[in-house]
């Protein structure tokens, strides 16, 4: 090394006080520097327990308590915590997805005319949540599962899967408290897995974001349309409409079958 770091400059770089240009370059300096390096006081103690338990964070992380769940459920470990890093399985989303499914269901019991709405919204939540599940600009991790054989295509549907099973056992408990009969109730569940399998595919050619959102945008022309068309706004959630809904779910689902496993 031609330079060595100044006592006056160590004291400044401990204290905190350099700006982050020159506390890098001096953190560069340390990283090869042997000399400076041993000049930086430490306790021994303190810098061995620290880096044990840093050791056991990155070789042995704790598992959370998702994702032990979905472990003892028979999901693979790589996936469950594939699960647990996806942004839309966050508190916050979750909290929204709640909140949105109560001001629905409120509705609803205030005027059974507001029924529609839940039965509108509840297809809508797993599109929101695949639209924040993937993506550069949405995920802390997405480069660095951007090289792993699960990205792309894969990793897409995996979180999806995750997103889609939140909002549906989340909007399968506020079911009941509607005030209509138990078939009505559940009248939301094929709409939405048919409208997040449509989005799952159009995602092969558009980016996520548009998908969701084209996919919602023409969920809710079509119920308006067939409110307006018959006069009734459940038109789009009677026998006819639900078995179009399961055809197209399975359709779709077996071409996103195919074309991952291609």
């Amino acid at each position: 090394m031609s330079w060595h770091i100044t006592a006056d400059l160590m004291d400044a770089y401990l204290s905190g006080g350099l700006d982050p240009a020159r506390a890098m370059s001096v953190d560069a300096h340390l990283g090869g520097c042997p000399d400076c390096r041993a000049a930086v006081p430490y306790e021994e103690d303190r810098l061995r327990d620290s880096w044990q338990r840093l050791e056991a964070e990155v070789l042995s992380p704790r598992p959370s308590p998702v994702e032990r769940l979905l472990r003892s459920g028979g999901v693979h470990e790589h996936v469950a915590r594939l699960l647990t890093a996806t942004p839309t399985m966050s508190g916050a989303w979750v909290a929204a997805v709640v909140a949105a499914l109560a001001f629905a269901v409120l509705a609803a019991r205030e005027s059974a005319a507001y029924l529609p709405v839940f039965l509108a919204v509840a297809p809508i939540l797993p599109l929101a949540g695949i639209a924040l599940a993937y993506g550069p600009r949405v995920d802390p991790v997405h480069e660095l599962l951007a090289s792993t054989p699960l990205s792309g295509a894969r990793l897409l549907l995996v979180r999806a899967a995750g997103t889609l099973a939140v909002a549906v056992v989340l909007a399968a408990g506020a079911s009941p408290l509607l005030p209509a009969p138990a078939w009505l109730s559940a009248a939301w569940l094929l709409p939405s897995l048919a409208t997040t399998s449509c989005c799952l595919l159009l995602s092969s050619r558009l980016p996520v974001p548009v998908s969701a959102l084209a996919t919602g945008g023409l969920w809710l022309l079509g119920v308006a349309a067939a409110g307006g068309a018959t006069g009734d706004l459940l038109a789009a959630f009677g026998l006819a409409a639900q078995i179009g809904y399961g055809c197209a779910a399975l359709l779709i689902s077996l071409r996103l079958y195919s074309k991952v496993n291609a």
